[in-house]
């Protein structure tokens, strides 16, 4: 499949046909996660782009992993340092990148203040204690900085990662029942490597924490009419799918 065209902040617009082409790219995350991070990554600069200007900035992505968003935010006009926990997901796509760092998101390795702007993809829902590491994020954050946090949500249609849609019969239960049907653990593991975060939550520590000011919250993935949904307990939990938290440091 070719790659994506680049999509430029000025046209970056979060409409059905966007929400469309991402759920189409979807599908190629496990066969082909090259193609599927690809599309995710320019979607994403463009994203981060219509809350602050990358260019010039000085940026840390939070599990980072092997390097798919680095091009982007990079083409954007930022320098790009990434972090991660797992060396073997850092060497993914071969040596490990330069302006790489191997550490704990809950336990940050750079002074307060350090960084234009703190990111993270899809890795809140992977660590123990989410918030810990999102207080991290705002930590290392310049005043005046941004923070840019995305997750996927426990009751959402892909929060069980591998493991769903079972997952929504409880998390242990999908996991058994996965090493059972292919003979082998999931790479998400419940209670290892997987965690219920919920929009809830989410919702609940952007507005509790006092060191930034809330910029947006919104679902990722869906057009922006769909935003009041976030507003509808419980059904907000299984339609947002993802949920953005971005934030500006006092």
């Amino acid at each position: 499949m070719s790659s994506p065209p680049a999509t430029s902040a000025s046209s970056w617009r979060a409409s059905w046909s966007r929400s469309v082409r991402l759920l189409r790219e979807f599908r190629y995350e496990q066969p082909d996660p090259g193609c599927f991070y690809t599309a995710l990554a320019a979607d994403s600069a463009a994203q981060l782009s219509s809350y602050t200007d990358l260019t010039g900035a000085v940026m840390l992505d939070v599990g980072g992993g092997p390097g798919y968003f680095r091009d982007a935010f990079e083409a954007a006009g930022a320098t790009y340092l990434a972090l991660d926990a797992d060396v073997g997901e850092l060497a993914g796509l071969g040596e490990i990148s330069h302006r790489t760092v191997i550490g704990s998101g809950m336990r940050l390795p750079f002074r307060d203040g350090s960084l234009d702007l703190c990111y993270s993809s899809n890795v809140l829902e992977h660590v123990p204690d989410p918030w810990l590491m999102a207080e991290e994020m705002v930590r290392v954050t310049r005043s005046g900085g941004t923070v840019f946090i995305s997750y996927t949500v426990w009751w959402g249609p892909h929060g069980g990662h591998e493991t769903g849609p079972w997952h929504y019969l409880g998390g242990r239960y999908a996991r058994r029942r996965y090493r059972r049907t292919h003979g082998h653990e999931p790479k998400n593991q419940y209670g290892e490597s997987l965690f219920p975060v919920t929009v809830s939550a989410g919702l609940r520590w952007a507005r509790k924490q006092t060191a930034a000011d809330v910029i947006a919250l919104t679902p990722r993935y869906n057009p922006w009419w769909s935003r009041w949904l976030l507003r509808v307990p419980l059904v907000r939990e299984v339609v947002t799918w993802n949920l953005v938290i971005v934030l500006r440091k006092r």
